[in-house]
């Protein structure tokens, strides 16, 4: 659940262990225990045929629509209440982290482009890799774009505001 995946898909170390246990009882991964000397011993997963065989099904089914729920969306649909500057600074701040955020994944895809010469065979573990990337870059591009109009529409009425106070 590292990167890029881990960037878009959120589990709890509870949750994976759970899973991994749920997964090994339904016979789609197997273990085996790595002795280590300055720690417990730790187990090392591998998905079995009959586990790659249900995960080849998985992949197919139609996905179901989930809605995102969205604090600053939210926070969007009532900023006509926010005062104006508080609003900007909201705004700018949620900028500033989607764009470090995609200035993060294009660094990312970079690397990868590099390291397969931006061959991106869809029967390729990779390809999973580049199509996350994508999506995740797509992503940060329109958060940028939204957070900084927001801000832009706030600072705009402030300087109607004072043209009209003059």
């Amino acid at each position: 659940m590292k990167r890029p995946i881990g960037f878009f898909w959120h589990a709890h170390q509870s949750q994976i262990y759970a899973e991994l246990i749920r997964l090994e009882k339904l016979g789609f991964v197997g273990y085996q225990v790595i002795e280590q000397h300055d720690r417990p011993d730790k187990k090392l997963y591998t998905i079995t045929e009959s586990g790659l065989q249900a995960l080849r099904r998985w992949v197919g089914e139609p996905v179901g629509v989930a809605p995102e729920r969205s604090e600053l969306v939210l926070k969007a649909y009532a900023a006509w209440l926010a005062e104006p500057q508080q609003a900007i600074n909201l705004f700018r701040e949620q900028e500033r982290y989607h764009a470090a955020n995609l200035a993060q994944y294009e660094h990312i895809l970079a690397e990868l482009q590099q390291e397969h010469a931006s061959i991106w065979e869809v029967d390729q573990p990779f390809f999973g890799d580049y199509a996350t990337l994508l999506k995740g870059i797509g992503y940060e591009r329109e958060y940028v774009s939204w957070c900084g109009w927001m801000a832009d529409q706030f600072e705009h009425y402030l300087q109607r505001k004072i043209a009209r106070e003059l």
